[in-house]
């Protein structure tokens, strides 16, 4: 019963994105890498900052002490500027009502319910979100994971940390259909058991709440979506997950 209320959450995220499932993957040159974890482009001189922190305070009563993680990111200017001439372009001649916020809040959603249905190997509820080509990849992989990484997948609403866009593109295929694709680059906090050779990220940012006496360990974990849409006439007004990578862990 739960995870049909999911599937029908999946169909109402369809239009908080401005709609979900859509157009198979059409060939085109491959997109570029997202952009690296926080705390690996605070490395470089020049590339993003991040800084991680993490508050505790007396929630209400019964409930014991709230714990939040704060991520500051700062992102180059000239990625800013470019994502920000690729929204006016959508606006201007694909969709008037845009809104890369509300796309956001729909594209958080989205990462949510996608992810914990892999998280339980429940992939045929997956249907209408995500491309056929990436969900016959997916039924490969998750059927391989351990249980520690397929736990570790799952990103509850209120764990995703950080979200920005890793990169936008609008393009054209052999047919001369119209598409926009938008990738969306999610920080999570899961409390997996992960084995101690998961290596980079996931090993480096392990957050700990409380004292000796009662510690609560977290991983800070990253997974990049990219969504999809056709913009051709007639087409339908739905976005489609065409891309799902959670490093380290499906690989």
């Amino acid at each position: 019963m739960a995870l049909r209320a999911a599937a029908g959450r999946c169909r109402c995220l369809a239009r908080a994105l401005a709609a979900p499932g859509l157009a198979r993957v059409p060939p085109g040159p491959p997109p570029p890498p997202p952009p690296p974890p926080p705390a690996a482009a605070a490395l470089g001189p020049l590339g993003a900052r991040a800084r991680f922190a993490s508050t505790a305070g007396q929630g209400s009563e019964g409930e014991g002490p709230q714990r939040r993680v704060v991520v500051v990111r700062i992102t180059s200017p000239f990625a800013w500027l470019r994502t920000r001439f690729y929204y006016l372009l959508i606006r201007l001649y694909f969709d008037q009502e845009f809104s890369i916020e509300e796309f956001t809040r729909g594209a958080k959603q989205a990462f949510s319910v996608v992810s914990k249905l892999l998280s339980q190997r429940k992939l045929e509820l997956l249907d209408e979100l995500v491309s056929a080509e990436v969900l016959q990849v997916l039924k490969e992989k998750i059927s391989l994971l351990p249980d520690s990484h397929r736990d570790a997948l799952a990103a509850d609403i209120d764990s995703i940390m950080y979200t920005t866009e890793g990169d936008v593109r609008i393009y054209y295929d052999d047919d001369g259909r119209k598409f926009v694709s938008i990738l969306m680059c999610f920080w999570y906090l899961n409390g997996a058991n992960l084995p101690v050779e998961v290596p980079s990220e996931t090993k480096v940012f392990q957050i700990v709440f409380g004292d000796e006496s009662s510690k609560e360990k977290k991983h800070l974990l990253t997974a990049n979506y990219e969504f999809q849409r056709e913009f051709t006439e007639g087409a339908k007004p739905d976005w489609t997950i065409t891309r799902i990578e959670h490093p380290r862990l499906l690989e």
